[in-house]
């Protein structure tokens, strides 16, 4: 007794009021060192934008804007717009139209400050609910995190592209991501509303819809097809002139949208197109999409049997811009949620040295490579073998990512405790356990 009270005395600390102290102090000194780094990212990020950001003057915003007035005022169909000087209009369903009417009593500079409101709060919570588990198991400081993480967002070609051409892409990626990560979580009976909200505002979300399908959860695509629409009923009945000419004649205008060709459309329909601009093979495109669509189901479904509705999530947002015939930079966010996977899984309990290292390696290689505008430098340069292959240089790391984007393990039964009787570990009931067939003895040699 006296040795263990000795011991137990001696692993007190000499002056343990200067540690405590210490602990005190560490809080504060932490917060100035994230505030200062915070700050210093912020200020390297504008400096690189300030360089390497191409300013569009919000050209699509220009083109919503343009459309609904026209529109609006009386001055022809939605759909006869085109831009001055520019002979681009609005290639979006009715219904989206309908979510812009606002933008016909507002004024220019409000309308560009509407835009980058609503993509900043879409980005900002989409980031926060895909960073938030990870927040929760390491016990970073959340605020700390998210704030880095939206300066390097902010750097990331596809979003400053998004923000600065007016789009509205993070805000479809956020209808989608609260229809997943939330709804179908919390709510299931709403799941699949957020969903077909966006297919109706354009449809390239539909891939979502196929999703739903492909991992068995056929009521939230109900929900999500009959939401899609109702939208679209609704706008009929709004603008039924305007929802004739685009079912009928707009949507197969392949030339208000752009040539497939240039070096901006990402998508596997791009790298066919550079491979022959002239005369690009559809039968090669249809099998390339095939084949992209089989590994995205397998993948998809593997995840969902995890339970790992992120993943899944991220798969589908990646498959969705390599399928789309066009799939411009700016409509390249989908690839974020990856992104923000790949150190989600490199900082996960368990991962070997190699794992994480091939992890954050796979992670800053696709950020490094999608903010440098790469693709740019071979624009027009399709000619030579290296030239096509630079030309697709998104692509080739959006392929990557859909085969190498790790998902959650399936759980693993939990193990017996060590302080465990042996009866405690044995299953709950007998017929849980083996059938032995015991020897019988030979009650006629007992008697002899």
């Amino acid at each position: 007794m006296e040795e263990r009270g000795r011991v137990a005395t001696a692993t007190v600390p000499a002056g343990s009021l200067a540690p405590a102290t210490a602990d005190r102090r560490a809080p504060g000194l932490r917060t100035r060192w994230q505030v200062l780094t915070v700050l210093g990212l912020a200020c390297a990020v504008w400096a690189f934008l300030a360089v390497a950001a191409v300013r569009h003057g919000f050209f699509d915003l220009r083109v919503y804007y343009g459309a609904i007035n026209h529109w609006v005022g009386g001055n022809g169909h939605l759909y006869d717009f085109l831009l001055e000087r520019h002979r681009y209009g609005f290639t979006y369903p009715p219904f989206a139209a309908l979510t812009m009417l606002p933008m016909g009593l507002v004024s220019w500079p409000v309308a560009i400050g509407i835009s980058v409101t609503l993509t900043t709060v879409a980005s900002v919570l989409m980031l926060w609910w895909l960073l938030e588990p990870m927040i929760r198991r390491t016990r970073w400081t959340a605020w700390f995190v998210v704030a880095v993480a939206v300066c390097l967002a902010a750097a990331f070609e596809p979003m400053r592209e998004t923000m600065l051409f007016g789009q509205v892409n993070m805000l479809l990626v956020f209808l989608v991501g609260a229809d997943l990560l939330l709804l179908t979580r919390n709510d299931r009976r709403l799941a699949g509303i957020g969903i077909g909200i966006a297919t109706a505002i354009k449809l390239t979300p539909g891939i979502f819809i196929i999703y739903l399908i492909v991992t068995k959860r056929y009521r939230a695509a109900a929900v999500a097809s009959g939401t899609a629409l109702a939208a679209t009923l609704l706008a009929g009945a709004v603008a039924p002139e305007s929802s004739r000419e685009f079912w009928t004649h707009a949507l197969w205008r392949t030339d208000r949208v752009g040539d497939p060709a240039f070096v901006s459309n990402q998508s596997l329909n791009g790298i066919v197109a550079r491979l022959n601009p002239q005369d690009p093979s559809k039968l090669l495109w249809v099998a390339l999409v095939l084949a992209v669509l089989a590994v995205w189901a397998y993948r998809s479904r593997r995840a969902i049997a995890a339970g790992d509705e992120v993943t899944g999530f991220a798969l589908t947002g990646i498959v969705g811009v390599l399928i789309s015939p066009i799939t411009w930079v700016h409509h390249r966010v989908w690839v974020l949620p990856a992104l923000v996977l790949l150190v989600d899984r490199a900082v996960g309990t368990g991962a070997s040295r190699r794992r994480r290292a091939w992890l954050l390696g796979l992670a800053l290689v696709t950020y490094g490579v999608m903010c440098s505008r790469l693709v740019w430098v071979f624009n027009g340069k399709f000619e030579s073998l290296s030239g096509w292959f630079g030309s697709n240089a998104y692509v080739w790391l959006s392929l990557v990512l859909l085969v190498a984007l790790p998902h959650a393990a399936t759980p693993a039964a939990a193990p017996v405790p060590r302080s465990a009787t042996p009866a405690e570990s044995l299953p709950d009931t007998v017929d849980a356990l083996p059938t032995v067939e015991r020897p019988r003895r030979d009650r006629s040699l007992v008697k002899a």
